[in-house]
């Protein structure tokens, strides 16, 4: 089950992501941009390759878009697709985690996204958790 959908936009692409706490919404953040950038094309198993992150800034949306601009950075620099990720600590300044990513050659690449986008994000609490709007430059 896909925790975000696409909504329409003019250039670039918009997600909204939804999820239960504050640390789903970045994980499922993270997962949104995966699935839109590639599938995996391979059924054998690949080797995996975990990253520690560790990010810090002055406001949850900062923290939010550094997050999710060190991993597509990550990609573009290791050639790794994530799928899974670990947040250790999260708080409005800080952020731990850990994404564990297969070699891009396992993957078929559908969409190149260059950046998420501080352009209309909106991070905001809901009756049922928490819920983002992010544009992603492509």
């Amino acid at each position: 089950m896909k925790n975000y959908e696409l909504l329409e936009h003019t250039a670039d692409i918009k997600i909204r992501v939804t999820a239960g706490d504050l640390k789903d919404l970045f994980k499922n953040s993270a997962a949104a941009i995966f699935d839109i950038i590639a599938e995996r094309k391979h059924i054998e198993p690949a080797p995996q390759k975990k990253v520690s992150l560790k990010q810090s800034a002055d406001t949850l949306d900062e923290l939010f878009i550094n997050w999710l601009n060190e991993l597509l950075s990550l990609y573009a620099v290791k050639e790794l697709v994530f799928f899974d990720f670990k947040i250790k600590k999260l708080d409005k300044h800080n952020l731990q985690a850990e994404a564990v990513g297969e070699n891009i050659k396992y993957y078929r690449i559908n969409t190149e996204i260059k950046a998420a986008t501080y352009h209309d994000l909106k991070l905001s609490r809901t009756k049922s958790g928490w819920e983002a709007e992010v544009i992603l430059d492509v």
